[in-house]
């Protein structure tokens, strides 16, 4: 089926150059660039709120704010490309709007592509990654990763001028603090244009972050600042020329509201996620952008059209359900023993990992603190060295990578955290392969006779509840992950609930989920019931597989072991990454215990696809992949 045309008219796009000799816009450079602006925030508006349509998410907010100081970018890029490294190096990766609307005004991608902003399989996710689009030319990984990135740029440049495009979000991040150090030391020609709009996901960093000041802090440094209205186009221009007539690192900051003129959204933290379909409806109308409200107006939202044996038609949000269930643990405690014993630091996500419940329940123990995962892990770690006191931290999963040295630090020290990394796997994760949560087995990087680590990965509501109740009071450092996704709840055999009722969750131990006689998968978390669905399925066609779960990853359960160990097959099943994960472990537990089944082991081995559910079948770890590879053993 052919894609309509995209509705709003980027031909008229005004392919002006500048040149940095010349600070001042005449007239005719200043409408160009004006109509520009107006143009692509238009169109991104547009584009964005099809992936909040078809319920795909997305960010806005930020892609909209930059666009005077792209559109200079490219003015200038054009005007003398010898002078450039040509590329809108961005470290706030959600902004890929920018480069993918970027990517279709020159000429490399389709615009009728960016209609499928983010889906599946449509090459458009939510972090740009390198080789995987056309016309995007690096890869952002994670907020605040690129300075760093593109210092080595500028080295492998010398005489060119590079750019990175910063925020006050990703300015709280250690990495830039050591790559400004770098730059200013060896006199790097980094220019960074940095948007300071005062928001993040979950506030704003001048209420959470008192005293934290973007110009102060490199200022520190010893970069050059160059502070204005990022809004007032020939100021901004004036002060990008600057920089550039300026030997060594600058940095230019742009003051604005976060989406400035956006009914609805200016300076609200929800402008930093994508814009809700009826702002967008308002905005483009406001815009005489008939078309592009009609498309979106025509657009369904996408369902999982798979149904699932073996599990509810009731979903729940783990992520969220661990809050519900700090609280109520902490309900249990008197105000003096909590804010005695307890703290909770937030890592600017305490909506998306369930932190939020315990800010509005006992905000006397709760800490809303920056983007900063390392420091703030350390600090949780810190409070709870002294026994009967713990620290209270979470993140997305994908962060956990980066505080690897503190978690060995925090263990060292004998302290006691609890820590929940939500996000973990790949569902629902259309920001895509550097969002992936696959490396989690990294935080038990310890030794064998270590101050004890703990993995969990519930597999539903009701067993995270269990989870949190159980562990909750613990020595020692306990990681609990959970998925973006909704999960629903894993059923017995007669159709009842399997972790509701009577059912008591018990580290270390692994739980038999169906018996088998022809041989076992093992799984965990989100991949619990596909597995469920698969073992259902090939029960039905006569192979009677049974399935384990293990909700505490990095402890072997002896009898467990040596009950599917004696079956014909092992099949280990999970979202982590097949090099890192679970089963790069079991097969060799296996062994040493002198087990020999047949072995196999699915996890995630490839980069993503976009989109939500889609993730599981590219991997091959849905149902059908699940049975696929258990035929393949049970021959």
């Amino acid at each position: 089926m052919t894609d309509p045309k995209f509705p709003i008219n980027l031909s008229a796009y005004q392919a002006i150059a500048l040149d940095p000799s010349h600070p001042t816009l005449t007239d005719e450079q200043r409408e160009a660039l004006k109509a520009n602006i107006q143009l692509c925030r238009d169109a991104i508006v547009f584009f964005t709120a099809t992936g909040a349509a078809r319920g795909v998410g997305g960010h806005t907010g930020g892609p909209y704010d930059t666009v005077p100081e792209v559109m200079i970018m490219d003015a200038l890029f054009r005007g003398n490309p010898d002078k450039f490294v040509p590329i809108f190096f961005d470290e706030a990766g959600h902004r890929v709007g920018t480069q993918y609307l970027m990517a279709a005004l020159h000429g490399e991608l389709p615009a009728e592509q960016l209609m499928h902003y983010r889906e599946a399989h449509a090459h458009l996710p939510g972090h740009p990654e390198l080789g995987l689009t056309p016309g995007v030319k690096f890869s952002s990984g994670r907020l605040g990763h690129m300075w760093p990135y593109v210092n080595g740029v500028a080295m492998a440049n010398p005489g060119k001028v590079a750019f990175c495009l910063g925020s006050d979000g990703s300015q709280q991040e250690g990495n830039d603090a050591e790559a400004a150090r770098l730059a200013v030391a060896q006199y790097l020609n980094v220019k960074l244009i940095i948007d300071d709009n005062d928001v993040t996901i979950a506030g704003h960093p001048s209420k959470y972050l008192p005293g934290f000041s973007v110009a102060k802090t490199l200022e520190g440094h010893g970069v050059k600042i160059l502070e204005g209205n990022g809004e007032d186009i020939d100021d901004l221009y004036r002060r990008i020329c600057e920089a550039i007539n300026t030997p060594g690192p600058v940095a230019v900051i742009n003051k604005r509201p976060m989406c400035p003129e956006v009914e609805g959204l200016e300076g609200s933290t929800h402008g930093h996620d994508v814009i809700s379909v009826p702002l967008a409806l308002k905005y483009l109308e406001s815009r005489g952008q008939s078309a592009a409200v009609g498309y979106i107006k025509g657009i369904e939202l996408l369902k999982q059209p798979y149904k699932y044996l073996g599990s509810s038609d009731k979903s729940a949000a783990n992520r969220s359900i661990f809050g519900e269930a700090m609280v109520a643990v902490l309900g249990r405690m008197s105000e003096t023993e909590r804010k005695e014993t307890i703290k909770v630091i937030d890592t600017d996500l305490e909506g998306s990992c369930g932190l939020k419940a315990i800010h509005d329940a006992y905000p006397e123990i709760f800490i809303s603190s920056g983007i900063m995962e390392r420091g703030n892990f350390s600090a949780a770690a810190g409070f709870g060295m002294e026994k009967g006191k713990q620290g209270v931290f979470a993140t997305f999963s994908a962060f956990l990578e980066m505080c690897i040295s503190e978690i060995t630090m925090a263990r060292l020290n004998y302290s006691n955290v609890l820590c929940h990394f939500s996000h973990s796997g790949i569902d629902d994760m259309a920001d895509n392969t550097c969002h992936f949560g696959l490396n989690n087995m990294f935080a038990d990087n310890g030794l064998d006779d270590a101050y004890e680590t703990r993995l969990y990965f519930p597999a539903d509501a009701n067993q995270m509840k269990a989870c949190v109740e159980k562990v909750f009071n613990d020595p020692g450092l306990r990681f609990i992950f959970s998925t973006r996704s909704k999960v629903p709840m894993v059923l017995n055999a007669d159709g009842t609930d399997f972790f509701a009722g009577d059912y008591k969750f018990t580290p270390g131990k692994d739980e038999v989920i169906r018996e088998g006689t022809a041989g076992y998968i093992v799984s965990f978390g989100d991949c619990l019931y596909r597995a469920v669905d698969a073992v259902e399925r090939l029960k039905q066609e006569g192979i009677d597989v049974g399935l384990i779960n293990k909700a505490t990853l990095n402890v072997i359960d002896e009898d467990m072991m040596a009950k599917v160990g004696k079956s014909p097959f092992v099949v280990v099943v999970e979202s982590f990454n097949r090099k890192t994960g679970l089963g790069a472990r079991f097969g060799s537990w296996l062994l040493e215990r002198g087990l020999t089944p047949k072995y196999a082991h699915l996890g995630t081995h490839k980069e993503g696809c976009g989109g939500l559910w889609e993730q599981f079948p590219h991997q091959g770890i849905d149902p059908e992949g699940i049975m696929k590879k258990v035929k393949e053993l049970a021959k």
